[in-house]
């Protein structure tokens, strides 16, 4: 008993300290007026700050977030304060001499900050030809640019103001209502008021901007740039101009500010911010050549647009509570996403990009390591966690298959009830899903409890006239599987639509068997390719999959079954063979992503399974099956539909992976032209090309790629060429691409990336982690919150137990930020796959004997 109670103290003990960060709830700020001076030149920063706040009751103390800042004094209703910090908790207390009385009380704070080089909080980004400072407050960063009740549901209004040097500009939420001369040398440029938001919201950038135009139902809208690259900035002023009309049709709700920027900056972590009235971007996601650029580079920076922008109304204009419940705004966004792009070209087939998404969401919550969709994070550490896969992925999968279940006209009809019942506010998850259950008269608030608040992916087991209740969890682990195939420890409700021969049939399929039995003839357990699971099927089942797989499933639903298949022979319930056997069947599917998948699955054998002897004949097999397609498509021809394009890129990039010498040849010629200015046909060529070329280059064409990564404009060529760099295989190159990822002549924003490229290719995975480990305090100087988590993530694809416990050691020693459960993962997926080496490598080798001669 004392050993147990012992722990119960110990676990509350971190509970009550995880709660401590959260602020009081007796104080509620209602707006910000905000002064800030940037010196960019000095890389510093001072700001005034008046907040005026609501207290429930009169008090001594007020307590609010802080981080990096130097307080030169704080004042309050005549009195003075004292400030005490805890570094530890990110938090100021101020306290006074005589308590302030309840009701309404304005704090002035005067203090100092730094532009750190972090890329979080008001941090400095530079070119060669000028700094910038700008922000990225998302989770837990405005505190480090003014102090704030940082917290989500803490939302107030905002005036802000900047002085600045002559010559730079300024970006905010708000437009600007006045410019004026400060002194001699400065201007002060004051925003309009804001409405109410969240501090995490908040943005503010200083520099040199140019910017290209639109405008959309009476919304101007900006992207904005560096000078070098304005005339990179006009496709996504075409893509916003569509998304917003179409988001203000779909919503029923107008857009809620003034005016639309985005802005894309020199360094940037993520991938873009949604921050109020001013988005934020990685240049690669806003800036594109309208005129030569690639179909997937347009429709990369199309989809991050659309992305940020459903967070305007779905995130900004209403918050969640808290931050367990961020899957409300990036599963949404993730989910919505597709529907303006689908619209605008369909030629993009949104549908067949959701399915692949849902494969690799369905594999990336297939361990036991998974976390809820809803899930306690209350630490800045365990914040960060949750911007992850489960967050964005299986968030928005979840929310596709209820749409797909109720219908899209009524659940449209939900999500608007949802938006106008909580204008301007906060709302939980329950808020959402009771408003999709009423206007639906559908079980959708028991569906999302099952899958939000429950990690992992429910396994469907289907016999010939009725399908188990759905009790059992999928594991890629095929020893975790078997284990859970005996316990059968979790209930779901699952909507799922079975594809029969005459008519699809959908119905909510319950844990204690009810409602489970099965329409016949029925041949696929996820008509639509939205249902979040893994099914299998009897024997005279899946022979039906088989003769109708080319002929009764669409693109999406051939996807769908291609990445189940290989889920469930990594997971031990069928065998290699059998799954290679389907991909030969599908070597001539007419669709692009089908390809893709089914390419994907070959190189996932590859990396996974196959040995060092039988390699070759692997690569023989893939040869063999796929140079014939490949032939049959001809030349590139600019009149090639995009669907077109598509194949050959992807079976350009297979028989490329598998040395075959004419495709070496034809991307070294490509390389050739690029090197002489000569643009191709088909620009979607260019990042494979490269790779095949860099993985077979010698010293002179790695010189050359270096380069032009540094001079290039095109940021998504430059980023090309970057990452290129991590594709060779030679030693002495691979050694040089780890010393300049390191080195500082590398933006923070893009080191880690060539870092985790050459972690999870076979060919250079061991030089480069004996290189990290040798060389971690270089390593670790170089990474950031977010970026740390992604090389414990990549470290997950090594396949041997020696690898696996060095990982474990290593990390156990070498502690990094925000990556506990990342590490837990890929601890997770090296022993999957060591098992999965071990059940089917002999069996690979027996089928290659009798299939690649």
């Amino acid at each position: 008993m004392r050993f147990w109670l012992s722990l119960f103290v110990a676990a509350l003990s971190l509970i009550t300290s995880a709660q401590a960060q959260r602020l009081p709830s007796n104080v509620r700020p209602t707006h910000y007026a905000l002064a800030i001076t940037p010196d960019l030149k000095a890389a510093t920063f001072a700001g005034e700050e008046n907040i005026d706040l609501t207290l429930d009751a009169p008090a001594t103390e007020i307590t609010l977030n802080a981080a990096e800042i130097t307080f030169t004094s704080v004042r309050a209703a005549g009195q003075v304060a004292g400030v005490s910090l805890d570094d530890a908790k990110e938090q100021a207390t101020f306290t006074f001499e005589h308590a302030l009385p309840a009701g309404p009380v304005t704090l002035r704070i005067r203090y100092t900050g730094i532009l750190n080089d972090k890329l979080r909080g008001f941090y400095l980004s530079k070119t060669q030809q000028r700094s910038y400072g700008v922000t990225q407050f998302e989770p837990t960063d405005a505190r480090r640019a003014f102090p704030s009740f940082d917290e989500p549901a803490m939302k107030a209004t905002f005036d802000i103001e900047l002085v600045l040097d002559e010559g730079d500009t300024a970006i905010s939420n708000t437009q600007i209502v006045s410019d004026t001369q400060f002194g001699s040398e400065k201007h002060r440029v004051k925003f309009a008021t804001t409405p109410r938001m969240s501090t995490y919201l908040v943005a503010f950038l200083v520099g040199e901007f140019a910017c290209s135009t639109g405008r959309a139902d009476g919304v101007p809208i900006r992207a904005c740039s560096t000078p070098d690259k304005v005339k990179y900035t006009k496709y996504a002023v075409d893509a916003a101009q569509y998304i917003l009309h179409y988001y203000n049709q779909y919503f029923g709700i107008p857009y809620p500010m003034p005016k639309l920027d985005m802005v894309a900056l020199p360094d940037f972590e993520a991938g873009a911010m949604e921050n109020f009235g001013c988005i934020t971007y990685r240049e690669t996601d806003l800036l594109v050549d309208s005129k030569n650029g690639s179909v997937p580079a347009k429709k990369n920076v199309a989809e991050v647009v659309a992305h940020e922008m459903a967070h305007q109304w779905f995130g900004d204009m209403v918050t969640m509570q808290w931050w367990d419940n961020l899957w409300l705004n990036e599963g949404f966004a993730t989910w919505m996403e597709k529907k303006p792009l689908a619209a605008w070209h369909p030629e993009w087939n949104m549908q067949q990009e959701r399915a692949a998404e849902l494969n690799e969401t369905l594999n990336y919550d297939s361990d036991s390591a998974t976390r809820p969709i809803r899930a306690t994070a209350n630490t800045p550490d365990e914040i960060n966690e949750m911007f992850d896969g489960i967050a964005y992925g299986k968030a928005g999968a979840v929310l596709a298959m209820v749409e797909h279940y109720v219908g899209p006209e009524v659940f449209r009809q939900g999500v608007h009830n949802y938006l106008a019942a909580h204008l301007y506010g906060n709302a939980t998850a329950e808020d959402f899903w009771t408003a999709q259950t009423e206007v639906s008269h559908q079980p959708v608030d028991r569906i999302m409890e099952s899958f939000i608040n429950q990690p992992g992916v429910p396994l469907l087991r289907f016999t010939d006239k009725a399908m188990d209740a759905p009790r059992s969890r999928f594991y890629l682990s095929p020893l975790t599987m078997r284990a859970a195939l005996a316990e059968q420890v979790q209930r779901w409700d699952v909507p799922t639509c079975l594809k029969g021969v005459a008519a699809d049939l959908c119905r909510v399929m319950e844990p204690d068997g009810a409602n489970n039995t099965i329409p016949s003839p029925f041949f696929f357990a996820n008509s639509g390719a939205t249902g979040y699971y893994r099914a299998t099927y009897s024997q005279q089942q899946y022979s039906s999959i088989l003769q109708l797989l080319e002929t009764r499933f669409s693109p999406a639903e051939r996807m769908l079954f291609l990445g189940e298949r290989e889920a469930l022979m990594r997971a031990g319930l069928i065998q290699l063979s059998d799954y290679l056997n389907l991909l030969r069947m599908v070597k001539k599917d007419d669709s692009a992503a089908v390809l893709e998948t089914a390419a994907g699955g070959i190189l996932g054998v590859d990396a996974r399974i196959v040995s060092d002897e039988d390699r070759a004949r692997l690569q023989a097999w893939i040869c063999m099956q796929y140079r014939p397609v490949y032939d049959a498509l001809g030349k590139p021809s600019k009149h090639d539909s995009f669907e077109k394009q598509s194949l050959r890129a992807t079976l350009f990039g297979l028989l490329g992976f598998a040395g075959d010498k004419e495709i070496i040849a034809e991307a070294n010629g490509f390389m050739d032209q690029l090197f002489r200015g000569k643009l191709s046909i088909d620009p979607a060529m260019t990042g494979t090309a490269l790779a095949i070329a860099a993985r077979n280059g010698d010293p002179s064409l790695y010189e050359k790629i270096r380069k032009a990564s540094q001079i290039v404009r095109d940021p998504g060529l430059k980023t090309d060429f970057l990452h290129t760099l991590a594709r060779f295989t030679n030693p002495a190159l691979v050694e040089a691409t780890l010393k300049y990822a390191i080195s500082g002549e590398v933006r923070t924003q893009d080191s880690w990336v060539l870092l985790a490229i050459l972690l999870s290719r076979p060919e250079t995975h061991a030089q480069t982690w004996a290189f990290i480990q040798e060389n971690w305090k270089q390593v670790q100087a170089t990474l950031t919150e977010s970026s740390g988590a992604r090389i414990v993530s990549a470290v997950g694809s090594f396949c041997t137990q020696d690898e696996r416990t060095q990982v474990e050691h290593f990390f156990a020693e070498h502690k990094v930020d925000a990556s506990e459960r990342t590490l837990k993962k890929s601890l997770e997926s090296i022993d999957a796959c060591i098992a999965l080496r071990k059940s089917q490598q002999s069996e690979l080798s027996r089928w290659l004997g009798t299939n690649a001669n």
